[in-house]
């Protein structure tokens, strides 16, 4: 190998190490796609959702705002102007629509995903609430309640038509809400028969049923604290666990009664990661950064990891 050469070479490799991502990193690359995304500054990402297309769906806890981003070049823009609430979990169905928590507004939208056009919103709380997260089975979306004992179900009909309001299902059974985060993320079972959702404050993952009925998973022993977004893939699940920076991989028997926490991973890119989507062999996780006081120019990113 010729001097030349070798100096090339080494100026590489000082390179890439500088370029080691960060909370504030720009946006580096791995087979030309970006592995941090640079979200716009002073948005505070909570929420993500991805679809079929390499684009992902970011809701502002800030705002309300929607911001979407190519995962191939990182660039993205706000599609969607928020209410001045927040817009925590985020869900795309096959209709390219975008199913919306709107956290302490109490409410839930969903929109066009290709305009950001609101089509329909609905009012689930009037009183103090926190809709937390959304998942989409059992033929409807269904929404959590971090202040509240209940989850909200919005009944699709056969075509995939929205209903005009939600219907209110009380948690009952395990479950036992106190003081913080209570019911968080959520998902539906392996088979496709349920739901599993995380209570942040005690660590604790539920096996409910569609009626409300929740049933504790056995993780031997293991819990997943500060537990917020799920994704399942199959009978894997992935729990972010965002204030320890770190993504639980669970497996889980089909019924999702019990589970084996397999490995948690770590990256040094994480700042308090909430939520997850996966595209392709990745995990798109946004950083909150809920450590950090937020001002109109602290920067925000998304962060892609190999999919353990």
């Amino acid at each position: 190998m010729s001097r030349r050469t070798l100096a090339i070479v080494a100026l590489t490799a000082l390179a890439v190490t500088a370029a080691a991502p960060s909370a504030a990193a720009a946006p580096t690359h791995s087979g030309f796609w970006p592995t941090v995304v640079r979200l716009p500054d002073g948005f505070q990402p909570e929420g993500i959702a991805i679809g079929k297309l390499p684009y992902a769906y970011f809701g502002s806890r800030a705002d309300g705002d929607i911001y979407r981003v190519s995962l191939r070049t990182g660039r993205g823009d706000v599609i969607s102007q928020g209410p001045g609430t927040p817009s925590l979990g985020m869900k795309i169905d096959h209709r390219g629509r975008l199913f919306v928590a709107g956290g302490s507004g109490g409410d839930a939208r969903v929109l066009d995903a290709a305009t950001g056009r609101v089509l329909r919103s609905y009012r689930l709380q009037t009183v103090p609430s926190f809709i937390n997260d959304v998942t989409l089975t059992g033929g409807a979306a269904w929404f959590t309640d971090s202040t509240n004992p209940v989850l909200f179900k919005l009944p699709l009909g056969r075509h995939g038509s929205l209903p005009a309001e939600a219907v209110p299902v009380p948690l009952t059974g395990a479950i036992v809400y106190a003081d913080g985060i209570n019911a968080n993320g959520i998902t539906g079972t392996p088979d496709g028969r349920g739901l599993i959702v995380v209570q942040s404050g005690t660590g604790k993952l539920f096996r409910t049923s569609y009626s409300g009925v929740t049933r504790e998973i056995d993780l031997g022993g293991e819990s997943v604290p500060n537990g917020d977004g799920l994704w399942l893939r199959g009978a894997t699940l992935y729990v972010v666990q965002n204030r320890l920076n770190v993504v639980a991989r669970i497996q889980l028997n089909r019924h999702a009664t019990k589970g084996t926490v397999v490995s948690r991973t770590t990256s040094p890119g994480f700042d308090v990661p909430t939520t997850i989507a996966e595209y392709g062999k990745r995990l798109y996780l946004p950083n909150a950064r809920f450590t950090t006081t937020p001002t109109p120019t602290t920067p925000y990113t998304a962060v892609a990891v190999p999919r353990p």
